[in-house]
């Protein structure tokens, strides 16, 4: 179960620890005139209250674990702690401009990081991008994040959403074919993200000869599913689809269940990942697929670390939101150590540079981008294998085989 997370409508200002273990470019002195004892202050705008609020806090928390951790291990810049500021945009991209604005104009962080959602990263990237910052982000995954001409952002997870499900459907495509699904049905949140990880499979599969039979796009506040799910029950396709946040996808999940309708695969983006998703569903979870770009038995050398200090502060293991969070924060820290510098003005120049130039080692596996921020990677397929969600595709990545057909839900 998800910790309980403080909300606030106001600022949320945390004084935490972080280590990332990047050897120090600096020396008690940053170079813009601060001395080594001034905290780093990092801005950021989360939705902790409204319809992302659930992946929202996740951030929160891998960014408070990032903090800490690096605190704990004498801070950056030969000593220098971080401090979190973080506003609650109510997922609500009004307010995540105003946010921004506050944080970088009104209240002068020495860094900012990014919110949850592609809807909240685009009007954010475009206010950090009008006063020259950094951007590094967690979870602004669609393809309109990279086509918007930004030089400062920064996608911190292996693939962008239309590439999310590359290895699902090249393990479909690939099946004899009296095996092969034939016919899909597509559901997905009017939602850049949402609908990025759908219908990049959705495009893949139709060119591999697999035929669309239902292909619905739903509002964000979307909570009855009645008729959509009777659509795909009349269809009777091998394959579901959601383009999904969480309580959608389990709305969808349900509604599907009383009508009795049994896909030979299932697949959600997101909703699977959450620790409450089994409950939510009646624990009839048996099958059902979820990209991932984080797995708590990656072999990086980071993660461990993160995995042991991360349960041991919140009581849990990390999850992918979490692992987000955490991992733009290690972007962020190697970009400061390379720069030697941490706050407004030219600094922020040296580090998007940097970042342009190279690679960085995080709890995901390493990451490097192309000029527009994209990162140059894949995105893991999970399923639910028993009472555990395990990595089944890539082949040199498996924790078990892929279940196909999926069991009755």
């Amino acid at each position: 179960m998800r910790s309980s997370v403080r909300r606030t409508t106001g600022a949320l200002v945390l004084s935490a620890a972080l280590t990332l273990g990047v050897a120090a470019c600096g020396g008690s002195d940053d170079g813009g005139g601060n001395s080594g004892d001034d905290p780093i202050v990092v801005g950021i705008s989360l939705p902790l209250t409204g319809d992302f609020s659930e992946p929202g806090k996740g951030v929160q928390e891998g960014y408070e674990a990032w903090a800490k951790i690096t605190n704990d291990k004498g801070g950056l810049l030969g000593g220098r702690k971080i401090e979190l500021k973080i506003l609650d945009d109510q997922s609500n991209a009004d307010r995540v401009v105003a946010d921004y604005e506050q944080l970088i104009g009104s209240d002068q962080v020495d860094l900012v990081v990014g919110p949850f959602s592609t809807r909240l990263v685009v009007p954010s990237a475009r206010v950090a991008q009008e006063y020259g910052m950094l951007f590094v982000e967690p979870a602004g995954a669609a393809a309109e994040v990279f086509n918007q001409g930004f030089k400062n952002l920064f996608y911190a997870a292996p693939a962008v959403a239309d590439d999310h499900y590359n290895h699902l459907a090249e393990h479909l495509l690939a099946l004899p074919e009296g095996e092969k699904p034939k016919t899909v049905a597509y559901a997905a949140m009017d939602d850049p993200f949402a609908q990025g990880t759908a219908y990049g499979l959705k495009k893949k599969l139709e060119a591999g000869g697999v035929r669309t039979v239902v292909d619905e796009v739903y509002p964000p506040n979307t909570t009855d599913f009645g008729s959509i799910a009777a659509k795909i029950a009349a269809a009777k396709p091998d394959m579901v689809v959601g383009g999904s946040q969480y309580q959608d996808g389990v709305n969808l999940i349900v509604a599907l269940q009383q009508l009795n309708y049994q896909p030979r695969l299932a697949a959600f983006s997101t909703a699977p990942t959450n620790p409450e998703f089994a409950k939510a569903i009646g624990n009839k979870t048996e099958g059902i697929l979820s990209p991932t770009g984080y797995s708590q038995d990656a072999p990086y050398p980071s993660n461990k670390e993160f995995v042991e200090k991360f349960t041991a502060q919140f009581g849990k293991a990390p999850e992918e939101d979490q692992a987000n969070g955490y991992t733009t924060g290690q972007v962020v820290a190697a970009a400061v150590e390379a720069a030697g510098c941490a706050e407004q003005g030219e600094c922020q120049q040296k580090m998007i540079d940097w970042l342009h130039s190279n690679s960085v080692d995080t709890v995901v596996g390493p990451l490097r981008w192309d000029a527009t921020g994209k990162p140059q990677g894949a995105h893991m397929i999970q399923q639910w294998i028993g009472n555990d969600i395990k990595i089944v595709l890539p082949a040199d990545a498996k924790e078990a085989d892929l279940l196909y057909p999926k069991p009755a839900w």
